[in-house]
């Protein structure tokens, strides 16, 4: 299978006319004297680096997988999280009052004492090279020769000597990837290839510049594929798109008596309601246990799963179904939950380039299937879903976090985030440039340790125009006055890329929005901007009305419930939009509630009011307000 790429790259050098820049950076020469240490095409050890890391070095931090430096070299043994994602905190993942899950919906995750081979390649490396393992993790040139021993060595075990022209390195390529099965290890390899064919050059997160001439008409040798005893995927009933590789592993669904079922609910989406949402998560747990979770019918399910160290993608809910993912039953009857592979108890860790592009093919698909809109309204992390009641938020979870770098994810989509106005705009943009952009964050390795630098796409929200001002206040999830803090999951002041809000004051450097009913100001030089101007839709309150409330589910209206379906509270969460205050609106929606508490589908009823709400971007997450309650102010 051809892995085709449907988004266009940023970062492509566009021709071989171009050339390739040969910089002095020590980085470049490391990738050069490694190929030529273990005869391994330059091009084919360069762009092996580019998808699993796009060349950087994470300061020696490891990935979601346990993967370190430029070769994403993994020693995962030491790195595995205590517990799987969904046990982490208070939220119910349902996020319905109507149905409470069962006391014991949530497994502690045993501790593994062995691991498969695709996450142990540091051993394997070390032991090829005579490398010590602590280099390889802290050395990026070490690591880049410890890669090169790793292909070198795919190489020799099919059969062929290293050495020769890159497309004879097809077979290697798709080895080093670790897959097990045929359609990910060539989608990963043809991946690879199609780096060569178009180029890259990029500054890594170490401020080097690498680059990688494009070889246009190189075409691979994939016969070596069929030697690799890989097994062959069932793709069936998978709804996938063909760029990706896609294995249908179910959830069940099955009835455990007295009313009681799991771990997912039966649908009609989208003759029944439509898509709205896809919701971006991360795992917390290994491959092998993510797959163990979803397939117990005690625990809570999802839509995809994809892993990190090569893309693949493991469906296991029909798309009209629905899953417990979200923690918002509203979001949940409205969306499509994809989980990404990620255990580190460490929550400053980086994702794959291959799962980045993998998880952006699929969404790309989704998206278009379903109309869902391709702007951070529609495609949200578990962080920005909004609490159902006063109660839930501050237990609502906080992945994928401020290292998911939403700036290349959207650009893999397809739609890069770009000014759409001036710079004197009623709204902007948040998009910071994630590399150069650190800010200091605690609680990544015990309570109040600081976090290692690290590239990010989150914003710090101040309550002036003042480096030492004080944090916006979050009073749903500080509730009792309580402070933001700078803890990686702390999202009470965070405007994250690719959120758009209104702008309320400028002055200076410093740009202020309105967020969470109140101005929130952040450093905004014209030297190195970290927003810029958008076009949107604004809403305000009504004339007349000095505040409306604020809703994390857009439920209907009591007269719209049929005889036997409960009604359901629009209960307000705890803040306010005041008068003269202006907030981003993707769009106006219809009151709905998917009543789903019985095993047999056929009992599940949609209730769909009058009343319209507004999503709107208010805080760090989405909220709904009554459209009866504001006014469209300006586009």
């Amino acid at each position: 299978m051809v892995a085709v790429l449907l988004m266009t790259l940023a970062s492509a050098v566009p021709s071989t006319a171009a050339g390739q820049a040969a910089p002095s950076g020590g980085l470049q020469r490391a990738f050069t004297n490694a190929a030529a240490e273990y005869r391994v095409p330059p091009q084919v050890l360069l762009g092996v680096s580019y998808l699993q890391s796009r060349w950087d070095g994470h300061g020696g931090a490891p990935s979601v997988t346990g993967g370190y430096g430029p070769m994403h070299l993994t020693d995962a043994a030491t790195a595995l999280a205590e517990a799987p994602h969904h046990s982490h905190g208070t939220e119910d993942p349902r996020g319905d009052t109507a149905r409470v899950l069962r006391a014991g919906a949530g497994h502690p995750l045993e501790r593994r004492a062995a691991l498969p081979a695709r996450l142990r390649t540091l051993e394997r490396a070390a032991h090829l090279s005579g490398i010590p393992a602590e280099r390889l993790r802290a050395d990026p040139a070490a690591n880049i020769r410890g890669g090169a021993a790793l292909l070198a060595d795919a190489q020799r075990e099919l059969g062929r000597s290293p050495g020769g022209g890159a497309a004879d390195w097809y077979g290697a390529v798709a080895r080093f990837s670790g897959a097990d099965d045929t359609a990910t290890a060539t989608a990963y390899a043809d991946d690879v290839f199609d780096v060569i064919r178009t180029g890259r050059s990029r500054t890594t997160d170490g401020g080097q510049r690498v680059s990688l001439r494009a070889e246009e008409g190189l075409r691979p040798d994939r016969s070596a594929v069929a030697r690799l005893g890989l097994r062959t995927a069932d793709r069936t009933p998978t709804e996938c798109p063909v760029t990706v590789a896609c294995e249908w592993i179910p959830a069940p669904y099955e009835e455990f008596g007295e009313g009681d079922y799991g771990n997912h609910d039966r649908g009609d989406r989208p003759a029944s309601q439509s898509v709205e949402y896809i919701v971006i998560h991360d795992t917390e747990a290994t491959w092998d246990t993510t797959l163990r979770l979803v397939q117990d019918p005690e625990y809570v399910s999802w839509h995809y799963s994809l892993r990190s160290s090569d893309g693949h993608v493991a469906q296991h809910l029909r798309l009209r179904d629905v899953g417990w993912h979200a923690g918002n039953w509203f979001v949940n009857a409205k969306s499509i939950g994809l989980e990404h592979e990620g255990f580190l108890a460490d929550p400053d860790a980086w994702y794959t380039e291959a799962m980045y592009r993998s998880s952006a093919r699929l969404v790309r698909y989704l998206a278009l299937r379903y109309g869902v809109p391709l702007d951070r309204q529609h495609i949200i992390g578990h962080d920005n879903v909004p609490g159902t009641l006063p109660s839930t938020i501050p237990g609502m979870h906080t992945d994928p976090g401020p290292f998911w770098d939403w700036a290349h994810y959207f650009t893999l989509l397809g739609r890069p985030f770009v000014a759409t106005a001036g710079p004197g705009a009623a709204a902007v943009t948040i998009r910071p440039d994630y590399d150069g952009h650190r800010p200091v964050y605690t609680g990544c390795a015990g309570a109040g340790g600081r976090c290692a630098p690290h590239g990010s796409g989150a914003v710090r929200l101040r309550t002036a125009p003042d480096a030492s001002a004080p944090l916006v206040k979050d009073a749903g999830l500080h509730p009792g006055g309580g402070d933001s803090t700078m803890g990686v999951n702390d999202t009470g002041a965070r405007a994250s890329t690719g959120q758009r809000f209104a702008v309320a004051e400028r002055r200076g450097d410093w740009t202020a929005v309105w967020y969470l009913g109140r101005k929130a100001w952040f450093h905004n030089p014209r030297t190195r901007p970290v927003a810029v101007g958008t076009r949107a839709v604004l809403v305000t309150p009504r004339a007349g009305l000095p505040e409306v409330p604020v809703y994390g589910r857009a439920y209907p209206e009591a007269s719209a419930y049929p005889p036997g379906v409960p009604v359901q509270a629009v209960t307000p969460l705890p803040y306010r939009l005041l008068a003269g205050q202006r907030y981003v609106t993707a769009g106006s929606t219809p009151g709905e509630y998917y009543r789903a508490t019985a095993f047999d589908a056929a009992q599940h009823t949609v209730v769909r009011g009058e009343e319209r709400y507004h999503e709107i971007q208010f805080g760090h997450r989405v909220a709904f307000v009554k459209a009866t309650d504001v006014r469209v102010a300006s586009r």
